[in-house]
């Protein structure tokens, strides 16, 4: 989607620890949504905003909906990072 999406998404450390905990695998939104102290709306917003900025993926299975990591975005902009530090890409 663009830098500017990604980096908008990863402001917010509600989004981010989404992000860590998908590190592990797939989650439903009920199981994202017991690890913070805020609605079940407020989960689904973060996790719209995740998915607009393409860093995860959703799919449905019966009545639930899993989200999982898209790591060839983190990989994009870790390699944007490094351009800036004069390091060589990968």
């Amino acid at each position: 989607m663009g830098i500017q999406n990604t980096m908008k998404a990863l402001s917010d450390p509600i989004r981010r620890k989404i992000l860590e905990l998908l590190k592990s695998g797939r989650l439903s939104a009920g199981e994202i949504g017991e690890h913070f102290p805020v609605s079940g709306a407020a989960v689904s917003k973060h996790l719209s905003v995740l998915k607009d900025a393409d860093l995860i993926r959703d799919a449905r299975e019966g009545k639930f909906i899993f989200y999982e990591l898209n790591t060839s975005v983190l990989e994009e902009i870790l390699l944007w990072v490094k351009g800036l530090k004069g390091e060589e890409k990968c």
